[in-house]
């Protein structure tokens, strides 16, 4: 085995550490009483659950690996180093705020600005999914991606439309929808798109999408898929952008899937907008 497969694998067990050192407190503060805030408007929800299982993740992480940067989406940036961690301590915060089952924990590790290393925990499944440079896992199992080949038999799973996409693309969010729901055997908005690229990953669902996304929230889920033997395809104004962690929108598709409408959907509505700079907010 090379030095960077075990690097690899050695970064992936460290994000499983992390990952599962918060899973009993998350459970537990799931569907009590909470309080929360809000970031940009009602629409992005913030616990204190979200900022105190960065922090042990955080925790975890440095006292494994101390040279390292994170990249949390509570926290920000900080540190500096050759390996990047990219957070997402509740994905679907929405949900988990509200009492819904659709939720997950999300660490990626980056060097030299590629995916080296995923995970994604539902706590409140128990499946922990995972990859590195040898394959992807779902507990200490084999995972293999596969999808329907065509898009009328397929199921699409993502968070779109959003009120981030009616602010990026007005009511033409919804002609959108209107063309996937047509071309697709089944259309479900599920709210955390970390967990529906493991679904894409397991074989549960065909394919997954979104817009003006953050790297913490497709970085392990979309490694996780790739190594699965899916695919995920990063644009940026219409065009393919490497590595996809970066692009501000994407798609992903199951292995053995092709799905013209979703393609030409992702490619012309991402052109219609500047991720850099995007329309003021209404």
């Amino acid at each position: 085995m090379t030095d960077a497969a075990l690097e690899s694998r050695a970064l992936r067990r460290t994000a499983v550490r992390a990952a599962l050192s918060v899973a009993d407190q998350l459970r537990e503060a799931f569907r009590a009483p909470m309080q929360h805030d809000f970031k940009r408007d009602a629409h992005d929800i913030v616990t204190v659950h979200d900022k105190a299982a960065e922090r042990s993740i955080t925790a975890v992480l440095l006292d494994e690996h101390p040279d390292s940067m994170i990249v949390g989406e509570e926290g920000g940036v900080s540190g500096s180093g050759r390996v990047q961690w990219h957070i997402d301590p509740i994905d679907g915060t929405s949900n988990f705020a509200r009492g819904l089952a659709y939720w997950c924990v999300s660490i990626a590790a980056v060097i030299d600005d590629a995916v080296v290393a995923g995970v994604v925990l539902d706590p409140m499944t128990g499946n922990l999914f995972s990859a590195d440079a040898d394959g992807a896992l779902l507990g200490d199992a084999p995972l293999s991606s596969r999808a329907a080949a065509r898009e009328i038999d397929a199921t699409l799973i993502s968070s779109f439309p959003n009120p981030k996409d009616t602010w990026l693309f007005g009511e033409s969010a919804y002609q959108a929808q209107s063309r996937l729901v047509d071309a697709f055997q089944a259309v479900r908005n599920l709210g955390s798109g970390a967990l529906n690229l493991v679904h894409v990953a397991a074989g549960w669902a065909d394919a997954t999408m979104g817009f003006y996304t953050n790297s913490w929230d497709i970085s392990a889920g979309g490694f996780i898929l790739q190594q699965a033997g899916g695919s995920i395809r990063g644009l940026a104004g219409g065009e393919n952008r490497e590595p996809f962690h970066t692009s501000p929108d994407y798609y992903a598709i199951g292995a053995g899937g092709d799905y013209p409408t979703l393609s030409d959907v992702m490619r012309t509505w991402s052109s219609r907008y500047d991720a850099t700079n995007p329309p003021p907010r209404p």
